[in-house]
């Protein structure tokens, strides 16, 4: 586990400089560099596969950190060319960039402020990828990011990189690791994996059992499991970038897990390290579902205290029976695995959803990725998950599998309205 100080002091120039362990920024990022082996001429590179909140998030705050040592750090993000943004949502785009003087000057400097006058007046089409450049997520532009390197060729993106970070959806990550297991077959050396992933697949042979993005990343690409690493907590991207305190666990082989807990900790975003990656990642998924019934227990409530913390209670308890099965001595359903539960359950798409759901305000038909929210994942994978280890769970142990969870996966609950 990490848990060092930060520090300032004040430089003979005047400038700030952040210290932790007694150790600045730079000093941090060469102890890192030195451990994967890095001569003073090659920086480290890292890539983040995925350009959705959380994953456009952590690009960016690796970027503000250190992305000042050009010569020691370079950071992309690769995300699919095309994806169009709505006229809608360019007219939002708009006034947030007209709302934000520091947004609206920057961009003025980087001669990029005129496309987004032409695409709010309905003269040109604005393309997600290229408003990522200038630090908009499509998923969240009220929140605008610092200016990212994006690339939309794969092959460009990941062929050297040191550090991958996975940010895309449980769904697509198999395929797109599989694209990508085919650029490194002449690599010397291997790569490290962070997923920020959270989801799960199912597979029934030889027996029923569970996949997760690490698992999947592992057998797509043949990447060692100790290079593959998970990254969950109650993270919020938005409020992270803006700097509201916040925690996380990275999980995975000690080689690794405990060196990058040190490099990607910062003053406001606490990363503590853990060997637990399944009981992590496996929760990381399934808070997913749990928060859609949150959502719809809000709304059909009318916002009851007494009914949500009662429905907090049963989602716990089932955590706790899940995670026993899952692994001999699973980590305790406390501090960011709890909490990572909790926020999403408080906050988040998911919730989101469940809540318009039974309002009657949208439909399953109306697809799994939602405008200006993303991907809703449960509605692709996780359900029919779930109907899958509810069979796992009942095979193994005489007990009924939470009633919520039956309803839930037998579609009753998510029935079109």
């Amino acid at each position: 586990m990490v848990g060092s100080i930060e520090v300032k002091s004040l430089l003979t120039n005047g400038s700030v400089q952040l210290q932790q362990n007694g150790l600045n920024l730079e000093e941090k990022l060469d102890e890192f560099r030195r451990l994967l082996g890095k001569s003073d001429k090659d920086p480290l590179k890292i890539v983040s596969i995925g350009a959705g909140a959380w994953g456009s998030v952590f690009a960016a705050l690796l970027q503000e950190t250190y992305g000042g040592f050009r010569d020691k750090f370079q950071i992309r993000i690769w995300r699919r060319a095309g994806r169009a943004v709505s006229r809608e949502t360019a007219e939002h785009l708009f006034e947030v960039i007209n709302s934000r003087e520091d947004i609206l000057r920057r961009l003025i400097r980087r001669c990029a402020y005129l496309k987004y006058v032409e695409a709010r007046l309905g003269d040109r089409t604005l393309y997600a990828d290229e408003i990522l450049k200038d630090g908009f997520c499509l998923n969240m532009v009220d929140t605008p990011l610092c200016p990212l390197k994006v690339v939309t060729n794969l092959q460009e993106a990941v062929w050297d990189a040191d550090i991958v970070v996975n940010g895309l959806p449980s769904t697509e990550t198999r395929q797109v690791f599989e694209e990508i297991s085919k650029y490194w077959k002449e690599r010397i050396t291997v790569p490290v994996i962070i997923s920020l992933s959270k989801g799960i697949e199912t597979a029934l042979a030889p027996v029923p059992h569970i996949i997760t993005p690490t698992k999947m990343i592992h057998q797509a690409t043949g990447v060692p499991i100790e290079n593959v690493l998970y990254l969950g907590g109650p993270n919020i991207a938005a409020e992270i970038y803006n700097k509201e305190y916040a925690n996380a666990r990275i999980c995975g082989a000690e080689k690794w897990r405990k060196p990058l807990a040190k490099f990607l900790r910062q003053p406001h975003f606490i990363v503590w390290d853990n060997s637990d990656l399944v009981t992590h990642e496996v929760m990381g998924g399934l808070k997913n579902v749990y928060a859609i019934g949150a959502g719809m227990v809000a709304a059909l409530t009318n916002e009851s205290a007494t009914s949500k913390s009662v429905y907090f209670a049963h989602c716990t308890s089932e955590m706790i029976f899940i995670t026993h099965l899952l692994a001999e001595e699973p980590e305790k359903l406390a501090g960011p695995l709890l909490a990572d539960t909790y926020v999403t359950l408080l906050k988040g798409r998911n919730a989101w959803y469940g809540q318009m759901l039974a309002k009657g305000e949208i439909n399953r038909d109306m697809g799994d990725s939602i405008s200006g929210k993303g991907m809703i994942q449960v509605l692709s994978v996780l359900v029919r998950s779930l109907k899958i280890f509810g069979v796992f769970i009942k095979a193994y142990v005489n007990v009924e599998f939470c009633f919520w969870i039956g309803c839930f996966c037998s579609g009753s609950v998510l029935s079109t309205p």
